[in-house]
């Protein structure tokens, strides 16, 4: 989109003061991550954030991270609430100050998406775990859109299959935050990670179904503590948590628990969120985590826009078979021999030799 020196300054001036009232801002020029090379490109990248910050160790974080690695002239605007007008606010200022690539990291986005993708033609946009939907429930993924999703069934899987055989005995527990899909498809992956270890692994984990709650929502760090304080008293061992802010609540108090000498861990989810569980120097009650690279998916969307690649209307998965979903490579509390049992069964995931339900069509998994 290109325009004249005078009405792109005008323009950077107005997104300036609507910035003011639309949240946090920021831009960078350096490279968040040495995972991947800066592409040779003067595209503007702009990302709205969901709930939450830009430095959430989570889905925001991992997301912006990829978009700051990829390009030069990125820019991400918090806005101060998350409704769809909101939303579109945000995708305004941006496409008003030239940058005509968005991200949007969340199903939440899925209404703001269906609006600007018509409102913005000439824009690109990469909707991240979700389909543009309007008010109707009505669908539609524009020829400048595209979407991404993720198998978190599998990375769940990894993460139970993980924790199982480093812990060997025990009671676990699931923490999630709104019961939509991805959440689901973490919390049955999860479940089926278990039974697996528990079958062929000689693990002996239980996971009642007491002990599998969706809070509700990914906002109430309250809520998250109190569930937690719950499962502990209940003689939980370990919560894997997906929960946003709310989980973040449920890791403080597995923390303080871990203070006073109990032996008990979590799960994280989206990230490697080991830092977020660290309550003493060198200690993290942080077992492993259940990951979508969301940095890789936004770096390489971006890097195929450039490259005049770009799957305008269609959605794709990232899975383990195209290494999209996994648990980190490296974590002090797993050990070597754990983690070469985890990439045995990962690999038997990607040649399909283990297919984990994603689907639940069944109701076999809570």
């Amino acid at each position: 989109m290109k325009k004249s020196f005078l009405k792109v300054f005008l323009s950077g001036m107005m997104v300036t003061s609507l910035l003011v009232g639309c949240g946090q801002s920021a831009t960078t020029n350096e490279s968040t991550s040495s995972k991947f090379d800066r592409l040779d490109s003067d595209l503007n990248v702009g990302m709205v954030t969901d709930s939450g910050s830009i430095d959430d160790r989570s889905f925001n974080q991992g997301t912006w991270e990829g978009v700051a690695a990829a390009v030069k002239n990125a820019r991400y605007i918090q806005p101060k609430q998350t409704s769809e007008a909101d939303f579109l606010t945000a995708i305004s200022n941006l496409y008003d100050a030239d940058y005509s690539f968005i991200v949007t990291p969340g199903f939440t986005f899925e209404g703001a998406i269906y609006e600007a993708q018509t409102r913005y033609p000439d824009a690109h946009f990469l909707l991240i775990d979700g389909i543009p939907t309007n008010k109707e429930g009505q669908s539609y993924i524009a020829e400048n859109t595209t979407c991404i999703s993720f198998a978190e069934h599998e990375a769940g899987f990894l993460a139970g299959v993980a924790a199982a055989v480093e812990l060997q005995q025990g009671d676990f527990a699931f923490l999630g935050g709104m019961e939509v899909p991805a959440v689901q498809k973490l919390n049955w992956g999860f479940q089926q990670g278990v039974v697996y270890a528990n079958e062929n692994l000689g693990t002996q984990i239980n996971l009642a179904p007491e002990n599998i709650i969706y809070q509700g929502t990914f906002t109430d760090m309250a809520a998250g503590q109190q569930i937690a304080s719950q499962f502990l008293d209940r003689g939980v061992d370990v919560i894997f948590v997906a929960a946003g802010t709310t989980g973040v609540g449920a890791i403080t108090e597995v923390k303080s628990r871990a203070s006073k000498g109990e032996e008990v861990w979590t799960i994280g989810v989206d990230v490697d969120q080991y830092e977020e569980g660290v309550y003493a120097e060198g200690k993290s009650v942080m077992l492993t985590s259940a990951m979508k690279y969301l940095d890789q998916a936004a770096y390489t969307t971006i890097k195929e826009f450039t490259e005049g690649k770009f799957n305008g209307g269609k959605s794709r998965v990232f899975s383990v078979e195209n290494n999209g979903v996994g648990i980190p490579a490296e974590n002090p509390n797993l050990s070597e021999a754990t983690m070469q049992i985890v990439e045995e069964v990962r690999a038997r995931i990607a040649s399909r030799e283990i297919v984990v339900d994603g689907e639940n069509n069944q109701g076999k998994w809570i």
